[in-house]
């Protein structure tokens, strides 16, 4: 079965700090493009940040650079966004996605996690 869940959400005060962690079962994340996107209530869903299945690199939307940083973890098949210094404007429910375009070494995916609510408050 193949499962993609977010968890490490909560409240947590602006300055403050969460780990979010994505963890997949039923396929491999090493084959992947990870992002994590956000949607706060009554706007859009946005692109958070990213990691590249073959280099490495990562991305970050202007507004987390400096603060967020995402990694993978091949051994445990996760992957995680590390969010400091934490602002109201970052509250959302934020999700784990998993890509893979179709190649010659396998099928296409688009996989999504049921999401994580993150809620930064005095």
């Amino acid at each position: 079965q193949v499962q993609l869940v977010e968890s490490g959400g909560g409240l947590v005060q602006p300055g403050g700090s969460l780990r979010l962690s994505c963890a997949a079962s039923g396929f491999s994340l090493i084959g992947s493009t990870i992002g994590w996107f956000r949607q706060a209530a009554g706007k859009e869903r946005e692109g958070v940040s990213c990691i590249n299945s073959r280099d490495g690199s990562t991305y970050y939307t202007d507004s987390v650079k400096g603060r967020f940083t995402i990694s993978r973890d091949n051994a445990k098949n996760t992957v995680s966004l590390q969010m400091n210094s934490l602002k109201p404007e970052d509250t959302a429910v934020y999700y784990c996605n998993a890509f893979r375009p179709r190649s010659l070494y396998g099928p296409r995916y688009d996989y999504w996690g049921q999401g994580t609510q993150v809620t930064v408050s005095s």
